[in-house]
């Protein structure tokens, strides 16, 4: 696949060449834990047992490269299982990682819970404040810059090739997690990002039917010397926290109608932020295609356009906030994202919950938004109608 071609044509195109046997158009999935040898060592196409290769998975990887403009991809069985291989990768004991002050709970989580207790320091900053993040690196310790744009929930925007700069004069690698706004709509590495890491559940799957998680990154990435590339797959194989072949199949299915999707979730998105400002019943609401959010300007030279989640503050404190999040019929309530449905979630006892009492704790009043691509007329008037009897 010619990696000069359109991100719409490589995302339908790039690793599914027709099947050489039958000529199907859609690859087969290869449904097998291991794969006959001609004589010992001797594998047909490099395949030896599923954990540590699979054509679908392959198929998959190729495609994530190609479509995040990196060398390198690998599939993995979620995306905290992806986020753990590639932390596993990069960081030893004694090593500190700095994570944007807004970033999805389960990462923290992973980070705080299970890499802290084996020597790893953490802290956290506000992104957007430049000067605060060239205090909080540490020169002699710093390997990882964890950040995610827009942030999960408040919609905060980092400006990568800033960050990127900052973390690269200390030796740090930068971590991108781009599933908000997914490759469509934004493009880390070309902006100085190292890796880019995606929850594939999300908008690359698309249909809420599938579990997934992938880490992106160039070769030339290195970690004290060596290919980080090469110690993420080793640790692929080695740990094996993998996906599927239907998972991989699955989320490439997805993946082909990413483009179309990511353009109805955003205008979707913007006609319902545009249309929800200045209600009586919100005190705000956190988009960044809104002229007036903190971070349009940047958003807007960074993205594509400007995504599908929105979140609001909810006058009236958590409990009106909570009854607000369960009186919806076409926004239901559900954890996750991305998918062609509507979904509603309360950040606080939901997405967010581990992280309440730290710097991470999402405001009791603060309702999430995943806006899908039904009839935005419809939408609307399903959160009116919630809004009316608050």
């Amino acid at each position: 696949m010619n990696s000069e071609n359109d991100f719409t044509t490589r995302a339908i195109h790039a690793g599914q060449d027709f099947d050489p046997t039958t000529g199907a158009v859609i690859p087969p999935v290869y449904f097998t834990t291991t794969f006959v040898q001609d004589g010992v060592g001797g594998f047909r196409g490099g395949y030896e047992y599923t954990r540590g290769g699979n054509p679908t998975r392959t198929a998959l990887e190729t495609l994530l490269a190609s479509i995040e403009g990196g060398d390198r991809a690998f599939s993995f069985a979620s995306g905290l299982a992806a986020e753990d291989t590639l932390l596993r990768a990069a960081l030893k004991p004694g090593d500190h990682i700095l994570m944007g002050n807004d970033v999805y709970g389960g990462t923290h989580r992973l980070v705080s819970r299970v890499h802290v207790p084996v020597g790893v320091s953490l802290s956290t900053v506000e992104m957007g404040d430049l000067d605060a993040v060239a205090s909080a690196l540490r020169p002699d310790a710093t390997k990882v810059v964890w950040l995610e744009t827009p942030s999960n929930p408040l919609m905060k925007i980092t400006d990568i090739a800033a960050v990127a700069e900052l973390a690269h004069r200390v030796g740090a690698i930068v971590v991108v997690d781009n599933t908000f706004a997914s490759p469509y709509l934004q493009q880390p590495l070309s902006l100085g990002a190292d890796v880019v890491v995606h929850s594939t559940t999300k908008y690359l799957g698309g249909h809420s039917d599938v579990l997934g998680g992938a880490v992106i990154l160039k070769d030339e990435t290195l970690v004290r010397g060596e290919s980080l590339a090469d110690q993420v797959g080793f640790l692929q194989f080695g740990v094996g926290a993998v996906s599927g072949p239907m998972d991989a199949w699955l989320t490439m299915r997805g993946i082909k109608t990413l483009g179309v999707r990511m353009d109805r979730h955003s205008s979707n998105a913007q006609r319902i932020a545009e249309a929800l400002v200045g209600h009586e019943k919100l005190e705000r609401v956190y988009y960044p295609g809104l002229p007036d959010h903190p971070g349009h300007e940047l958003a807007a030279r960074q993205m594509k356009s400007f995504g599908g989640m929105i979140s609001v503050a909810v006058r009236g404190g958590g409990e009106t906030a909570r009854r607000f999040a369960e009186s919806m019929e076409l926004f239901q309530l559900a954890e996750s994202l991305g998918g062609v449905e509507s979904l509603v979630c309360y950040p606080s006892e939901m997405t967010h919950a581990s992280v309440k009492g730290t710097q991470l704790e999402v405001p009791e009043n603060v309702v999430r938004l995943s806006v899908g691509i039904e009839s935005v007329d419809d939408l609307l008037a399903d959160l009116h109608s919630a809004l009316t009897r608050l």
